[in-house]
């Protein structure tokens, strides 16, 4: 069994949380679909460490902005990379270690396929700057577009919308099906949702189990609090990053 996740922002009581929760279900395997220290949680560098052992790890946009020019992002966001670029980097215990989190960062793959299923952090067609939300469905083409890259299933994060698009634009929220959801053969997209930033109105963190066809969405609660006063406590990081995490949003 999997445990898939996305966009867990350097929030490491959310992080820990959900292995936590996933080692208990019984996941043997952890694929991250991106974004696991940037912008916006207060240890980038705690959680990248853990992702260096991951079965699966794909490269984020955020992930890639912090070690190129952010262009004409917002200053808080600008800022947020930048000081995540220097926690990674930092030479703690050793300047190898900084050094090898950054390796492993530039180093990550866009796509993984394995057998009928894909996996990229924001679209199976351009994984790293295209996304797909719930409100694509009223977009005949543009999914028509999207699903002409998926050969069967493919697995998402980048919105930290969590839900199920099909091919014939219906878009399933997690509790509309119970949390489960059977993979039929046709064409499916899985947007698994937001381990350390959820912004579909439930602050628990969010990720999916995979268990052959079957897909059971999980939420987990965590310390809130404590990860919104270390952003507090940090001044490269806006309040507003930390305040967001309360209300899922």
């Amino acid at each position: 069994m999997k445990a898939v996740l996305s966009d867990i922002h350097g929030n490491l009581e959310a992080l820990q949380a959900v292995l936590d929760d996933a080692a208990r279900q019984g996941a043997t395997e952890i694929y991250c679909l991106g974004n696991v220290c940037s912008l916006g949680g207060p240890n980038p560098r705690e959680c990248a460490d853990p992702a260096l052992s991951w079965a699966m790890v794909l490269l984020g946009n955020h992930d890639q902005a912090m070690f190129v020019d952010p262009g004409d992002s917002p200053a808080y966001a600008r800022n947020a990379l930048l000081w995540a670029a220097a926690q990674i980097e930092a030479p703690v215990p050793t300047n190898a270690e900084g050094h090898r989190r950054r390796q492993f960062i530039e180093g990550l793959p866009r796509a993984y396929q394995k057998g009928e299923f894909l996996f990229v952090h924001g679209s199976p067609r351009n994984p790293i700057h295209e996304f797909v939300q719930p409100e694509d469905l009223y977009n005949a083409q543009r999914i028509a577009e999207v699903f002409a890259f998926v050969e069967r299933y493919c697995f998402v994060g980048r919105t930290h919308q969590p839900g199920i698009l099909t091919e014939d634009r219906r878009f399933i929220r997690p509790e509309q099906a119970g949390n489960f959801y059977r993979l039929d053969g046709r064409k499916t997209l899985v947007n698994v949702g937001s381990v350390g930033q959820p912004r579909d109105g439930d602050p628990r963190a969010c990720y999916v189990l995979l268990d052959g066809d079957t897909i059971q969405y999980r939420r987990v609660e965590y310390d809130v609090e404590t990860t919104v006063r270390k952003v507090h406590a940090i001044p490269e990081l806006a309040d507003s990053l930390g305040d967001r995490l309360r209300t899922g949003r």
